[in-house]
Parts: C-alpha cells; structure tokens; sequence
C-alpha cells in the first residue's frame, strides 16, 4: 500500500513552481468568502440547513482568474476557492447557535451580543479549526489516500482540471446568481406573488404547500432526492399526522405550554399554531436524539481516526521536505492553540471560565477530528455539524449546571462553547476538503492553510454585521428568519439550565428518532423533515425530485453517459448560483427593510388579488424557476450537442 502512496504524482509536480498565493487570488477570495458567507448565513437561518461553497467557488475562481485576469495558473484558482469556501464553514457554524443570544434578549433575559463579541467567537472558532486541521493532514489527506474519497474536495480538483470550460462553467453559476436575484426580489422585494403556497381540507387540521424559493429547491437538488424525500416524510408526520391528533384528540384541553386550548390555538392559527406550540419541541427531541445517535454509531470510526491521527503527529519519518508536503510549523501551531485558549478564557466578551475553555479545546480537537474524517466519507454538505453542537452543548450545558452556573451568564456561556464548537467542526471539514483539492492538483498546503487563516478573518469580521442587519430587519424566529437551529440550541439550553421545557414532547420525539433508525432511515433528515415547516421541506422535495429525473436518465454508450455527468454538473452550478444569488438579495432587502425602502417597493396592495390568484401566480413562478434550471442543464447540453453535430 506505501508503494502506491509512493507512487502518486499531482497535477503539478512539487518540482515546478508556479503563481498559487499571489495578491490577486488573495483578493478574489476574500470577495468570495464575504459573499458566500452572507449567502450561507441567510441560507441557514431561512432553511436550518447550509451546503458546500467549494464547487462554486473553484468555478467563480477559474472564471476570474482564466477568463477576466487572463492568467493560467491552477493553483492560483485553487488558492482562491480555499479562501472563499472558508466564509461559508464560518458562517454555517455561527447562524446555527449564535442568534440564540439575540432571540434571549428579545425575551428581556440578556443583552444582545456584540458585534466584536461574534466576531471574537467566529474567529477564534475559525482558527481553531484550521489549527487542529494542520497535523491531521498526512493521516488523513495522504496516508488514507485512495480510502477516503473526500467527494467535493475530489470535484473540486476534477473542475479546476477542466480548465478549458471555465468561463461557460462561470457563466452558469453567475446566470443562476442572476435569475435567482430576480425571482427573490419578485417575491420578497415587490411581494408581487405570495413566497408560500399552503393547501387546506375542511375538517381535517393538517397541511401541505410548497414554498417557491429558488435557494430551497436548490438544497434538494444538490442534496439528491434521498435526503430530501427523507426530510420530506419527516414533515408528513408533523403536519399530516400529528398535529391532526393533537387538535382532535386535545380539542378541549389546555397543554403546556400552550396557556389556552388546542381549539382555540388552531383557531386562531391553523396549523401553523400547533407547529409552533407543540410540534417544534418534538422536533427538538428528534433532532437532538438524532445528534446523540449519529455520535454513536461512529464511535468505532471516532477512536480509530483520532488514535491514527495521534500516531502520524509522532512520526517525524512521514514528513517530507518538498513544496508538496510542507505544512505550517507544528510549534507555530501549538502556540497558536496555547494563545486561543488564554484568550477564550480571558476575553470579557466570551463568557466562559477556565473550565470552559478546556472544554472547547478538548472538544474542539475531538470534533475537528471526526468532521475531517467524516467529510471524506460523506461529503461536507452531510457533516453532521449541528449534531455535534447538540452533544456539545448538552454535555457542556451539564457541566455548567454542575459548576454553578445558571441564568444568563450560563445561557451565554453554554453558547459561547457551543458556537465554538460548531465553528470548528465545520471549518475543520471545509480545510480538509481544500487539503484534499490541493494534494490532488499539488498545491503548497501550508499556502492553503494560510489562506484558510485569510478566509477565516475575512468571514468573521463580516458575520457579526451580516448578523445585526438580519436582526435590525426581521429578527430571528420569525417568517422570515426562522433560524431553526439556533431556536433549537436555545431550547436545549433552557431545558438543561432551567428544567422548564414540556419534556413529555421532547421524549416523543426522541423516540420517534429511535423509532426511524431502528427501522433503517437516516435519522437526522428525517428529524430535520419533522422540525421544519412541511412548505419547507416540500419546495426542498421538488429539487430532489429533479435530480432524481437527471440521475435516472438512461444512457446507451460512453458518449450519453458523459452527457449525463455533464447535465447533472451543470444544474449543481446553476443550483449554487442559486443560493448565492438569494443570499445576497437577501441581504440587501434587510438592508431595504432597515431603511424602509421595502414598504415603497411593495406592491402586494397595489394588485389586490384574491388568495386564489396570488397561489396560482406563485405556482406559476415556481414553474418558471424550475425551466430555469433545466435551461441551464438539460437544454443548454441539447443546444451545445446539436451546434457539434452542425459543425
């Protein structure tokens, strides 16, 4: 097996030197590590979940620096999607526990944070997780090479390979940034059509719809038809199921924490009301036991990672002196750590003691281990992040409680740790995917960890506003904001702390969580599907649904075959342009909403349409997004084959 290792040459051999950490690919990545941070943070506090910004992000660096600077080097455009697929970790991690702060200062429990208290927490987080990520390099990225497929660090590389298609590849995630802005200022901005579609049997409490957000559908392209019909029958049981036996079982009676009747709380609310009194703490329960399981079926990979990991940093023969293999100073890293420890436990705006600084570095490492692993097995956008954030926070939560904390300081502080955490996690997963794309093509990692370090600072100093605005503009748990991750992490927390959380419903949902695995669903989708409103998961079905139609097309030679991979590739660009572009609009309308610009574009009573017309106008639009994608998939490969054949 070391012979094969032995035996490896990337792209670009560590004998040659070309341009990879020049000013210019420095540049372009902190634009994009700004950018897709945004993108992603709305992503994640509108849906609950965030996907990879590796792809688009080598497709965007390719375009600028072949097609707009004329330059051709690889390595340079693959030092500028390491940089710009770090603000995305970073803000996946941040948006999933953070705005918990924000949502106990709306009930008057504490202040809001402040921005230089979530820039200090997103950065330390960040660079944590690079930090952890150097020494697990060669165990991981080159000793498993062959054995850990690391799926969108080895995309990566194949795209920035196909050099040759970087504009028209660019070309498709832009018009997807393009489209998608349009349709999210149509619904959002002007409110021309309704952004959710919710359908209604007389007699029967439950409820299905679907909303028609281009970013959401592009989630269940991206993650398959799989995850998403899972996700799916997880809202079918919320909305179809049991909140139809909650309000005909319950019609007459008053359940905590619900402080009126189940009748008169569907009343006033349909079944929305229910959701959220009710349904939502099951969820919580199914989630977290979901976390919990998720944990310990990969305790065997856990220990045989981490004690890999351990022996390869005590084996001074694995290391090389060449450009290929020279990481950042393993003394310069420890010190690294050594200071961000101190500095979590003595910066006031962390809320933490001693204690809880070990208990992030000590957890950090631990997790920063297992996301690297398994990332390489599943795939960044499958790193179950906010599973260990639970088990982090429940641990960690307990611990607290033992030491004497309680009230705001123990809220603030079990979050403090928990955001860390979950900042860690998904950096350290994001770095081994960039390492993975590097070792392939023959990057210089420590020149990719560096730039991790880049992307991370740039990120961080942009989330706490990111964070501000959306707060200024709609707060969090909201229509608009839901943030259901962090509403989630708040529940644990009080649950734990203050022992007032209604934990007949949380146990239900544990053991509907247990129910599923035992009967062979992935559990957490499915307790993501049950947690999440059903228009939700619907809009995240009909992505899944088409990508389930692509995946499914036959083919009858190599040539079809090819263009199968290729139609599939280029609804993944324009899926993640998508996102990108829904992000960012969403962004600039908080910054509508602060303004009060949003009340002069709204159009919704200037067009007086019945509830009838504005659902058919919402379908109508949702059909369009949906040939959109298929414009820039299916028929743009017809259209190029066709142009071949003329020639």
């Amino acid at each position: 097996m070391e012979n094969k290792k032995e035996e490896f040459k990337p792209y670009v051999p560590a004998s040659k030197i070309t341009p990879e950490f020049t000013v210019a690919s420095i540049l372009t990545g902190i634009i994009l590590a700004v950018l897709f941070g945004m993108a992603n943070a709305y992503l994640g506090l509108k849906v609950g979940m965030t996907v990879s910004a590796s792809i688009p992000a080598a497709v965007i660096a390719m375009g600028v620096i072949r097609v707009v600077l004329r330059r051709n080097s690889i390595l340079e455009s693959n030092i500028v999607q390491t940089i710009g697929s770090a603000g995305e970790s970073v803000a996946a991690g941040a948006i999933f526990t953070i705005p918990a702060l924000f949502l106990w200062a709306g009930e008057g429990v504490m202040e809001k944070p402040s921005i230089i208290e979530i820039t200090l927490i997103a950065l330390i987080g960040g660079l944590l997780g690079v930090f952890f990520m150097v020494p697990l390099r060669n165990a991981l990225i080159v000793k498993e090479h062959g054995k850990l497929p690391y799926p969108e660090g080895t995309a990566c590389a194949e795209v920035l390979l196909a050099g040759e298609n970087g504009g028209s590849s660019a070309s498709t995630v832009f018009a997807g940034m393009g489209f998608a802005a349009l349709f999210k200022f149509i619904i959002d901005g002007l409110k021309a059509v309704p952004g959710e579609v919710s359908f209604r049997v007389k007699g029967f409490a439950g409820e299905i719809g679907t909303q028609i957000y281009p970013a959401v559908m592009s989630v269940g392209y991206i993650c398959g038809f799989r995850i998403s019909s899972y996700m799916f029958a997880g809202g079918v049981l919320s909305w179809l199921v049991i909140i139809p036996l909650i309000v005909m079982f319950g019609q007459d009676a008053t359940i905590y924490p619900g402080t009126t009747t189940i009748g008169e709380i569907f009343a006033n609310g349909g079944a929305g009301s229910i959701w959220g009194s009710y349904i939502r703490y099951i969820g919580a329960g199914a989630l977290a036991a979901g976390g919990i399981i998720s944990l310990i079926k990969n305790i065997p990979l856990i220990v045989t990672t981490f004690r890999d990991a351990l022996k390869s940093m005590g084996d001074k023969s694995a290391v090389k002196q060449d450009r290929t293999t020279t990481d950042l100073n393993l003394k310069i890293v420890l010190g690294a750590i050594a200071v961000l420890t101190l500095l979590i436990w003595l910066l006031p705006v962390i809320p933490v003691n001693f204690l809880g600084a070990l208990i992030i570095v000590i957890f950090g490492f631990f997790f920063a281990t297992v996301s690297s692993r398994m990332v390489g097995l599943v795939g960044s956008s499958n790193n179950p992040v906010s599973g260990m954030a639970i088990a982090t926070l429940l641990i960690s939560t307990i611990i607290l409680k033992m030491t004497g904390a309680s009230g705001a300081a123990g809220m603030s502080a079990a979050i403090a740790i928990g955001s860390i955490i979950c900042i860690v996690a998904a950096i350290s997963g994001d770095t081994s995917q960039d390492l993975k794309t590097g070792f392939l093509l023959g990057a210089t990692p420590k020149k990719q960890q560096i730039g991790e370090i880049i992307g991370v600072i740039a990120a961080a100093l942009s989330i706490g506003i990111c964070m501000y605005l959306f707060d200024g503009a709609w707060g969090y748990g909201t229509d608009e904001l839901a943030a259901p991750q962090a509403t989630l992490m708040k529940m644990i927390i009080e649950g734990v702390l203050s022992a007032d959380l209604p934990w007949n419903l949380v146990f239900i949902g544990a053991f509907i969580a247990i129910l599923v695995e035992v009967i062979g669903i992935p559990v957490l989708p499915f307790a993501i599907g049950v947690y999440l409103p059903i228009q939700l998961n619907a809009c995240i079905l009909v992505g899944g649904i088409i990508r389930l139609v692509f995946d499914k097309m036959k083919t009858k030679d190599a040539k079809q075959e090819e263009k199968k991979k290729n139609i599939i590739n280029d609804g993944i660009l324009f899926c993640s342009g998508m996102i990108a572009g829904e992000g960012l609009v969403g962004v600039l309308l908080a910054v509508f909403a602060i303004l009060g610009i949003d009340k002069l574009i709204d159009i919704s009573g200037l067009l007086g349409l019945p509830e009838v017309a504005s659902n058919i106008g919402s379908l109508v639009l949702f059909a369009v997004i949906i040939l959109t994608l298929l414009k820039f998939s299916v028929w743009k490969k017809e259209k190029k084959a066709e142009a071949k054949n003329e020639a």
